[in-house]
């Protein structure tokens, strides 16, 4: 891997939330996590079965690399506004999508009712599309999450008015 993929890499990781990847190939393996309370994202010693080249990372053989990164998330989940609200919550790692495709509309937009079952949005995990339904019936408070946006297991999506 040359050093602009593994920034490119870090950049993703940086952007996107993820607080951890771990990839493996024939040639290479390379750890990278965040600690977001100090903003670090460290890369693990590569191990390399080929010679290391001086455009994969130098210090990767011989200690961790750190770079410090602007980790300002995309979208941080906020503290609830009221207790009354209820969160929507992922089921699972993947895409978060607000709608079925390019040309059709959102499932929900802020102030739209939902009720329980209903499906208001897609998240995409390893090529599947998978509907997310309402837990709860009441009115959309709040979209957490931009579309097209990675999410994470039991990430809050959405903030719900039950009342």
């Amino acid at each position: 891997m040359k050093a602009k993929e593994i920034q490119d890499l870090i950049d993703f990781i940086s952007k996107s939330g993820l607080n951890e990847v771990n990839i493996e190939t024939s040639d290479f393996k390379i750890s990278v996590t965040r600690d977001s309370e100090k903003g670090i994202i460290a890369a693990a010693p590569a191990i390399m079965q080929a010679p290391i080249t001086p455009t994969v990372l130098p210090q990767a053989a011989s200690n961790p690399a750190q770079v410090s990164v602007n980790t300002t998330p995309t979208s941080t989940p906020p503290v609830a506004e009221s207790s009354s609200l209820v969160e929507i919550k992922s089921p699972m790692i993947g895409t978060f999508y607000r709608k079925a495709n390019p040309e059709s509309k959102n499932f929900v937009e802020v102030g739209s009712t939902v009720k329980k079952g209903q499906t208001v949005c897609i998240v995409e995990a390893m090529k599947l599309f998978n509907e997310i339904e309402s837990e709860v019936s009441g009115k959309i408070v709040k979209v957490l999450v931009d579309d097209s946006s990675p999410i994470e297991y039991d990430q809050p999506l959405f903030l719900v008015d039950p009342s």
